[in-house]
């Protein structure tokens, strides 16, 4: 793990980004010319190395001087990095960074239709969703979101947080959807036998939100049925969080958790 601030190492990164997302030429997630400025203006530019090869990489900079923030803009893994552990080294090295620069805060955003980040993010890294964001970066055309809008959910990363230290140091918390369930969760958003979604009920001081088993691949293959995926998630998610509730963690087979009057008292380490 080291920072990236030389040419070479940002055009790797720019490569890098651009054959994990496939993006429209006109409208990359980044470029050299911008790592090289965030770089130089003492932003982060971080990558993850086996030997020689840039395997991962996180891009991120700094918030307003009072709010003591940094808002990570960009992480991506190559395929051969998959399945190693190389993004968690990269926000653990993200967060270690930033502490010694005061920085108290970090945020990001992720497709919360994505299964596997939002499992990541909120079970791995234990940030907190706080605001959902309709269409966030409009008409993306790449070979991840397909030209679909692009509604995220911005996450908040305290550092210092008890659970965020916890997760930091390998003690992961999760959720049991059957144990929920049992409890009397109430399920808002359903999935169907053919991975359709199903709209549930709001009614509930636990509401469960199933995500689909893989977005990606359903979007590939028909992108009417991930649009259907997108609206019903942002029916749900988007009021839910807006009228109080908090998404309280996420159950590795593929729901969210939120809670309006409780605390999250059955979760498992």
């Amino acid at each position: 793990m080291r920072e990236i601030a030389d040419l070479a190492g940002l055009e790797a990164v720019y490569r890098l980004y651009d054959a994990i997302w496939r993006p429209d030429p006109a409208n990359p997630p980044v470029t050299t010319e911008l790592l090289r400025a965030l770089a130089k203006g003492g932003n982060y530019v971080a990558g993850a190395f086996d030997g020689a090869e840039l395997v991962g990489a996180c891009v991120g900079f700094f918030g307003a001087p009072a709010d003591g923030m940094m808002h990570s803009h960009i992480a991506g893994v190559a395929a051969s990095g998959r399945g190693r552990h190389v993004g968690y080294a990269l926000k653990l090295h993200q967060r270690a960074w930033a502490l010694r620069r005061g920085v108290s805060a970090v945020t990001w955003t992720f497709d919360p239709l994505v299964r596997r980040n939002a499992y990541f993010n909120l079970v791995k890294l234990a940030a907190a969703p706080v605001e959902y964001l309709p269409n966030f970066y409009g008409g993306v055309h790449d070979g991840i979101n397909g030209g679909d809008e692009t509604d995220r959910l911005l996450l908040r990363w305290d550092l210092e947080d008890p659970a965020v230290v916890a997760a930091c140091s390998g003690s992961f918390r999760w959720y049991d959807v059957q144990a929920e369930l049992a409890a009397g969760a109430v399920v808002a958003l359903g999935r169907s036998e053919r991975d359709g979604p199903v709209a549930g009920s709001l009614d509930g001081d636990t509401l469960l939100v199933a995500v689909p088993r893989d977005i990606e691949e359903l979007r590939a293959a028909d992108a009417g049925y991930g649009k259907e995926w997108r609206v019903a998630m942002r029916e749900v998610l988007a009021p839910a969080i807006a009228g109080g509730s908090r998404v309280a963690g996420f159950d590795r087979t593929g729901w969210y958790v939120l809670t309006r009057n409780r605390d999250a008292g059955r979760a498992v380490r």
